[in-house]
């Protein structure tokens, strides 16, 4: 059953959590507390574990399971958390079970990369997710809308399906895809602040975001004057947290976890390394960029 606060929660700002490695490349949860604190505080409506900020893709299985785990101890019922739920089916049923066992709220279901996916594959694929989970409600994380509206809509009719991560930059097609299907869904920006006012613009509501990990705050603000229909203090907002999100975008996105986890670092709330095939570290000029923008910003802990 889909309950209205977690519907409503989705409106809001689903903040995905870094995966925190230790030095020697294992898991090292404890690290997220305050990440998790720090993104409740300021108003964050979701947290999502097992994200593509959270490198799932980067995680074996048993690792997603640990993540989700320690995910909801920490954030221990204060805000929704979701569970991305991706891989091979065996796999995604088994996490779908684990995640709901430790108290997720919902699922986040990646849509699968594989090859070879069929529209009508990826319907069977959320059907047995959903039932794995004894029936959480489900966000489908669409990347590809070039499985066409028909499929969409199919999808998004589907039992347990409370809203739609549109992570595709076709503004166009999503509003294409709003009209069509149940208007009970909430359609959720999925591509970050950045583009969170073209989403807003044609009936999105919420939006994710990795920089809650470094700046919750400011993310919060920004979904305030979306909210409020301030598209110009959004923009504003938005273009003060560029420079961010420049690094993030370079080598072909490849820097997109890896400027969050540095500034973490410099932030003197080390996280650890990426994992391959993510850039780690920075380049120079990378880092040095990045230093400047949280200096600027009042973002670096005061020298000792």
């Amino acid at each position: 059953m889909i309950l209205p606060g977690f519907s409503q929660a989705l409106t809001g700002i689903s903040g995905i959590l870094v995966c925190p490695f230790s030095s020697d490349d294992s898991l090292d949860c404890g690290k997220l507390k305050p990440l998790v604190d720090r993104a409740i505080g300021a108003g964050v409506h979701v947290l999502v574990a097992n994200g593509n900020t959270g490198e799932y893709y980067g995680l074996t299985a048993d690792e997603a399971e640990q993540f989700v785990r320690s995910a909801a101890q920490h954030i221990a019922g204060q805000v929704p958390l979701l569970a991305g739920i991706g891989r091979s089916i065996k796999e995604a049923c088994q996490l779908a079970k684990i995640s709901a066992e430790a108290g997720a709220d919902g699922l986040m279901i990646h849509q699968p990369p594989d090859s070879f996916v069929a529209p009508r594959g990826i319907i069977d694929y959320v059907q047995r997710v959903h039932a794995a989970s004894d029936g959480l409600p489900i966000m489908l994380y669409l990347r590809n809308d070039a499985i066409g509206t028909d499929a969409i809509v199919k999808l998004c009719s589907l039992e347990g399906v409370a809203g739609i991560k549109w992570a595709t930059p076709n503004p166009l097609k999503l509003a294409e895809a709003i009209a069509a299907c149940p208007d009970h869904l909430i359609w959720v920006g999925g591509l970050a602040e950045v583009w969170a006012p073209s989403f807003y613009a044609v009936g999105a509501r919420g939006f994710t975001s990795g920089l809650i990990n470094v700046w919750p705050e400011r993310s919060v603000s920004i979904h305030t004057a979306l909210e409020a229909g301030d598209y110009a203090q959004a923009r504003f907002l938005i273009d003060g947290m560029r420079d961010f999100e420049d690094v993030r975008a370079e080598e072909m996105n490849g820097t997109n976890v890896t400027a969050v986890k540095a500034a973490l670092i410099m932030m003197e709330n080390d996280c650890g390394p990426t994992r391959p095939p993510s850039a780690w570290p920075l380049t120079s000029t990378q880092a040095q960029k990045l230093k400047t923008f949280l200096g600027r910003e009042g973002l670096l802990p005061p020298r000792r």
